[in-house]
C-alpha cells in the first residue's frame, strides 16, 4: 500500500480508504464489518470514512464496535466523518459552528 500526507496534518493515510456508506447499518452487521475492516488492514488500509447521515448514525456505531472488538489501537487508524445532514431540527444540519461541534461530539459518541 502506498501512503500520502493528508494535507499539512502530519498524518499519512493509505491511498485507498474504506467507506461505510451503503454497507454498515443498511446491509452489514458488526460481524461482517469486522471481516471487511480486518481485510482492509491486512492490505495496508489505515483510512476509514463515515458520516453522521450513513444509516442515520448506525454506520458509525457499527464501525466503532467492530474496531473495539478487533482490539485495534485508536492511534493506528484514521477515521474521517462528514458533518452536515444531522437531523430535523433547524440547528441539527448545516455547517454552523454549533452543528459542527455538536455533530462531532455525537459522532465520537457513536464511534
Amino acid at each position: 500500500m502506498q501512503y500520502n500526507n493528508l494535507g499539512r496534518s502530519g498524518l499519512k493515510v493509505s491511498q485507498l480508504s474504506y467507506g461505510a456508506w451503503v454497507s454498515f447499518g443498511n446491509q452489514l452487521d458488526v460481524k461482517e464489518a469486522k471481516t471487511l475492516l480486518q481485510t482492509c488492514r491486512e492490505h495496508g488500509v489505515n483510512f476509514f470514512d463515515n458520516a453522521e447521515v450513513y444509516a442515520n448514525g448506525r454506520a458509525e456505531e457499527i464501525m466503532g464496535q467492530a474496531i473495539r472488538e478487533l482490539g485495534w489501537k485508536r492511534s493506528d487508524v484514521v477515521i474521517s466523518t462528514k458533518i452536515f445532514w444531522g437531523g430535523a431540527g433547524p440547528n441539527d444540519k448545516g455547517l454552523s459552528r454549533k452543528h459542527i461541534v455538536e455533530g462531532l461530539k455525537a459522532s465520537l459518541k457513536r464511534l
